[in-house]
Parts: C-alpha cells; sequence; structure tokens
C-alpha cells in the first residue's frame, strides 16, 4: 500500500484536511496547489488542521508540491479542484496517470461525467464527502464538522468498480488517524449518494452564500428552515424522477426523515432539519468564501445542476433557480449578502 504513488490534487480547505489525515494515517502523500502562500506554509510548519467542531488542532508534515513540480505518474488522484476547470485541469494531469490509475473526484454536484471524458469512464471514480472545511491560509486550515460526523461514500462511475476496494484501503488510513472506523465506506450507488450529498449542498450551500450564514444557522432560523426543506424535497424530487434511489445520510433515509407531503410530515421534517445539521452546524460554504472573496463560485454546479436536471426530467424546481439567480445577484453587485435575501423568494 504504502508503495502506492498517491496525490490530492487541489489542496485547498478540504484537500488539505485529507490529504493531512491521510498523511497522519501512514501513507505518503503529495498535497498539490497553486496556491503559493499555503505551499509555503506547509512547507515550512507543516499543514496546521483547527478542527473548531471539537475544539481541538493537530499540525501534520505533508509533502506540499505546485503543480508543475509533478514528476512521474501516479496510481491514484484525488480531484478535489473546482469543477469549472476541469477540462483544464485534467487534460494536464494525463501524463501523470498510470494506465491502470484512477481519478477519484470528490467534488460538489455531479462531476463524474466531466472527469470520464477526459480521464475514462474505466478510470473514473466518485467519492460523495460529508465533512466541511474553510480555508485560513498559510498552511492552515479549519475543520468545520465534528470528527466523528466524517464520512466518505466512494464507488466507481459506469465502470466495474474494480478500484471500489483499493480506494476504500487508502482512504481507511484517514478514518485511522481520527479514530473514526465509520469515515469511509464502499457503493454500489454512486448517484444516490451523489444526489443526498447535492440536495444537502444545494439546500445549505446555496442559502449559506445568500445568507452569509453557517448551516447550523441557516437550519435554525424559521424561514431560511422552510426554504432548505424546500430544497431538499426539490431534489429529492428530481433525483426520483431520474430514478436514483437516494443514498442513506449519516444511516438516515432522508426521503423518510424529511419527505412527505402530509402537514404532520412537514411538521416533523421543520422539526428534524436542525437536529439532522447538528454535526456540521459551523459549517459555511466554500461558495461564500468565493463570493466574499470576490469570486465567482460554483452555485452552477451545484443548485444550478439541479434546474438544469429537473428541466430533462419534467420537474420544476423554483427555488433552485430563485437561489442561483440571487447567488449571480450578489456576484454582479446587485444584491448584498444578507438574511433579507429569503424575502426574495416570495
Amino acid at each position: 500500500m504504502k508503495d502506492l504513488r498517491i496525490a490530492v490534487y487541489g489542496a485547498g480547505a478540504m484537500g488539505t484536511v485529507l490529504g493531512a489525515l491521510l498523511t497522519k494515517g501512514g501513507l505518503p502523500v503529495d498535497l498539490i496547489t497553486r496556491n503559493e502562500t499555503h505551499v509555503a506554509g506547509m512547507r515550512a510548519n507543516g499543514a496546521i488542521i483547527v478542527c473548531e467542531a471539537d475544539g481541538t488542532e493537530f499540525t501534520q508534515t505533508v509533502n506540499a508540491l505546485f503543480p508543475h513540480e509533478m514528476t512521474g505518474k501516479y496510481d491514484v488522484i484525488f480531484l478535489m479542484t473546482k469543477q469549472r476547470c476541469n477540462e483544464e485541469i485534467l487534460t494536464g494531469l494525463l501524463p501523470h496517470l498510470k494506465a491502470d490509475g484512477v481519478v477519484c473526484t470528490t467534488q460538489n454536484g455531479l462531476p463524474e461525467e466531466s472527469v470520464a471524458k477526459i480521464v475514462g469512464f474505466h478510470r473514473t471514480y466518485g467519492a460523495a464527502t460529508s465533512y466541511g472545511a474553510t480555508f485560513l491560509g498559510g498552511g492552515r486550515v479549519a475543520l468545520t464538522s465534528k470528527i466523528e460526523a466524517m464520512r466518505m461514500e466512494v464507488g466507481g462511475y459506469k465502470n466495474d468498480g474494480a478500484k471500489t476496494d483499493l480506494l476504500v484501503e487508502i482512504l481507511s488510513y484517514a478514518g485511522k488517524a481520527i479514530g473514526n472506523e465509520a469515515f469511509v465506506k464502499a457503493t454500489d450507488n454512486l448517484e444516490g449518494a451523489r444526489w443526498s450529498k447535492l440536495a444537502v449542498n444545494a439546500a445549505f450551500s446555496g442559502l449559506s452564500v445568500l445568507t452569509g450564514l453557517t448551516f447550523g444557522e441557516v437550519a435554525k432560523r424559521r424561514k431560511s428552515r422552510k426554504l432548505a426543506l424546500g430544497i431538499l424535497r426539490e431534489c429529492m424530487a428530481v433525483a426520483k424522477a431520474q430514478g436514483v434511489t437516494l443514498a442513506k445520510m449519516q444511516g438516515h433515509d432522508m426521503e423518510k426523515l424529511l419527505g412527505g407531503n402530509t402537514p404532520f410530515r412537514k411538521l416533523i421534517a421543520y422539526m428534524v432539519l436542525p437536529f439532522a445539521m447538528k454535526s456540521h452546524k459551523k459549517l459555511v460554504s466554500g461558495m461564500l468564501k468565493d463570493v466574499q472573496n470576490g469570486r465567482c463560485c460554483e452555485i452552477d454546479f451545484v443548485d444550478g445542476i439541479v434546474v438544469e436536471t429537473g428541466e430533462k426530467a419534467g420537474v420544476e424546481t423554483p427555488l433552485c433557480r430563485k437561489a442561483v439567480e440571487i447567488v449571480h445577484g450578489i456576484e454582479e453587485g446587485v444584491y448584498k449578502i444578507s438574511y433579507q435575501n429569503v424575502d426574495l423568494f416570495d
């Protein structure tokens, strides 16, 4: 196992956490990013992981590289960049991927198709990732989910899944590093895992961007909680129309927990939602950080892909559509980040 060449490409917040945990667990991993100050910080002081939800912190010596410093070929590349640059990035990574090597994308939304178009379906794997992190810079990142709640669900994309067990074994080193035996599991329903994660992201990441709130605050406040539930249900409806069976999240059946159209079921869902988000209540959307830093975010790959897929399936998604509209409005200076943006859904 330790003879494998493994890279985390896109060592921002999420990627730095994963790369540091794999290294802490005993696997040699290259953490690759274009961010000069982040590479300099990691080389000088190690990767510093501030576990905000648990009130702890650790530092891990890592091998941080710039993309142009990559040499040779890798067995596994975990792709943890933004989706909008997939074609350019993956074309550049092809010379560094072994003939039997694989790319495992942990990106948000439904990224596997764009990956497979470049590296081939037989070399494309995906991981639905349930933990959050915030980039602090200079080698520091904040883990905003509880360590015990961190999860990764891995499977092949339109292939035989021959490398799934290998990916699970690799990622288990990260789980061992933090004492989380449930950190990773294999799935033969990658699409279901993706849609379950997408539903949460579309609801909470989108609303986090336009309100500036944490996931916990979105779930706590009355109007944003109702909007989050509405977006979750839009995602469930689109997934169902696609013939997708949603995977369980944190061991819970999302449709049973948060679905149903009777007044009683809606009330139960409304009451349960803050508890369902408890382990990730300090999470803020990475898209929010992008917008705050003057960059365009990935709303088109989150709420936007739900709208796009819903149109093809004949399912209306007015809340997701409005979320996309408002976030783009914020990017363009039409709106400011504010809780008052929830009133724009009326």
